[in-house]
């Protein structure tokens, strides 16, 4: 229960990037590419920080949110953007779940996990069940959410793509303070 509890801890920030991003880009392939590499981030960076050590997590501490802000307020001004633009719903711009910013937001949202893999490593407590729970778990709320944003999309239009990105500009704003 307390790795549960730990992974959607960990999961709330790739929940709130997935209902943002599935808000304009909702194909399947998207969907699984999100999915999948926020799952693989949240598996791996508990065993990056688990094998580190306090380097690495001091490291994290001072620029992983920093990290984590830019590309979340450059991805929520880039769909607030595209929103006032008047891009059509089914355009998604700028695909965030390609490339780079595939990566950039597959790093600023599991962050976390690699101050929970060092912390774990720490207590000498077992690394490999939790890093798989929680990369897990971390598939299954980014797909929930980017199927939830799809849907708002679809019923409510542009407007949740500007609310989309305002809700990612909100947690970037939290990850600097």
């Amino acid at each position: 229960m307390e790795t549960l509890g730990i992974a959607i801890a960990l999961g709330c920030d790739a929940f709130a990037v997935g209902l943002g991003v599935g808000l304009s880009c909702h194909a399947p392939r998207q969907l699984f590419r999100l999915s999948f590499h926020f799952g693989l981030f949240q598996f791996l960076m508990p065993l990056i920080g688990y094998m580190a050590g306090s380097q690495i997590a001091s490291l994290a501490e001072t620029w992983g949110p920093l990290l984590a802000a830019a590309v979340l307020f450059m991805l929520g001004g880039h769909m607030l953007w595209e929103a006032v633009k008047g891009e059509s719903e089914q355009h998604c711009g700028k695909d965030p779940t390609k490339g780079a910013s595939l990566v950039m937001l597959s790093l600023a949202t599991s962050i976390d996990a690699l101050g929970v893999g060092f912390s774990l490593g720490l207590m000498q407590t077992a690394i490999w069940w939790p890093a798989v729970v929680i990369g897990l778990v971390a598939a299954v709320m980014t797909l929930s959410a980017m199927l939830m944003g799809k849907r708002l999309s679809q019923t409510l239009g542009r407007g949740v793509s500007m609310a989309g990105g305002i809700i990612l500009i909100a947690i970037a704003v939290k990850f600097l303070l």
